[in-house]
């Protein structure tokens, strides 16, 4: 009878619950899991921004573009033109919170007819650097959008 009740509070005992080491190596895993999921979190809102950043940049490269095709080849020869309040080198507030995103410098090389434009757009981190520096090396100035054509006139 001895063997019974022995084998009765063996069973019981464990059958009671996990020990503070069972809890403490689940509540690790668990930990580090959750760890992993937070690092691919902030790597996926830090790709979006980047990505509404290439967008807006494009956007805005190809607004200079586009306006830049309705100019005649006398207005294309003397771009940019202050009288009509055109600039080469510009700091751009597309959502007009008061805060300038982005720096856009424009460039117009005239070859007879034809006239090559480049236009690059850089993030808010480039306002206030020389632009020939930019200019030099714009993946050092993290330019987010390279637009280049030729408009023939």
């Amino acid at each position: 009878m001895n063997m019974k009740r022995f084998l009765r509070r063996t069973a019981a005992k464990n059958e009671a619950g996990f020990s503070l080491i069972e809890a403490l190596i689940g509540m690790a895993i668990v930990g580090t899991a959750m760890l992993g999921l937070a690092q691919a979190f902030l790597l996926s809102v830090n790709n979006n921004v980047r990505t509404g950043q290439i967008a807006h940049a494009s956007y805005l490269a190809q607004q200079q573009l586009d306006y830049l095709r309705t100019l005649m080849a006398s207005e294309l020869s003397t771009f940019p033109s202050t009288s009509r309040g055109e600039s080469a080198d510009e700091v751009l507030d597309p959502n007009a919170d008061g805060f300038p995103d982005f720096r856009r410098i424009t460039q117009v090389t005239s070859g007879g007819a034809s006239f090559a434009v480049k236009v690059l757009v850089f993030p808010a981190t480039a306002i206030g650097k020389s632009s020939t520096s930019i200019l030099a090396d714009p993946a050092n100035y993290r330019v987010r959008a390279v637009f280049s054509s030729v408009i023939v006139r």
